[in-house]
């Protein structure tokens, strides 16, 4: 199996897990958790497939992929009935899925033809649309637009620039994902931990 298909499984088991965590407290049954963690695990990489024309769908092509996710939920599920888990770990696996299906989707862009700003953006879409509808599930304003929100998007987009940007420069290797992926974790952790936010718009209205 090619290792982008492995970064692949992984981001969904990861966004999986990150749907169930964030239902704490909601009142969802298990059924309700696995709707949530399916579409938290495929939705960013539909949109992505839907606008790059991939047909079929990278799930329905391949449906362990939806076994992943749903095996993911379940032992989560499991798991935070008896389990108390530190508060800070929704924050670090949600972190890892953004990194993971960012560069996943900046990765099956440039497999396309998408030009670079293009494959970015799509990265950007492979990493946070799936937590824009697993929060609008919720009823809740999506991470990615709350005003407390520390770098999120900014952090896919800063990784995804910088894995194009060696794709170009440096001979093709397999730790450029890596590295790309590498700093939009960090990027994202230590923008959680010293509050670091793009500024807000204010006008100034006569």
């Amino acid at each position: 199996m090619p290792l982008a298909a492995w970064i692949e499984y992984l981001a969904v088991a990861a966004c999986a897990m990150s749907a169930v965590l964030a239902a704490e407290g909601k009142g969802i049954d298990l059924f309700g958790v696995l709707v949530l963690a399916l579409v938290t695990a495929v939705g960013g990489g539909t949109i992505r497939d839907l606008c790059l024309g991939a047909r079929p769908l990278f799930w329905i092509e391949q449906p362990l992929y939806v076994w992943t996710a749903l095996a993911a939920a379940v032992v989560t599920f499991v798991l935070v009935r008896f389990v108390s888990l530190p508060a800070k770990t929704l924050g670090l696996i949600d972190a890892v899925g953004l990194a993971l299906f960012g560069i996943a989707g900046t990765e099956k862009a440039l497999a396309f033809g998408a030009p670079g700003i293009v494959a970015v953006l799509l990265g950007i879409v492979t990493g946070v649309a799936g937590g824009i509808l697993r929060d609008v599930l919720r009823t809740e304003v999506p991470i990615v637009f709350r005003k407390d929100t520390e770098l999120y998007a900014t952090a896919v987009f800063a990784g995804s620039l910088l894995f194009i940007g060696l794709r170009e420069w440096t001979e093709d290797a397999k730790w450029h994902r890596w590295l790309a992926m590498g700093v939009i974790i960090a990027l994202r952790l230590a923008a959680m931990r010293w509050k670091w936010r793009l500024p807000m718009l204010r006008l100034r209205l006569r």
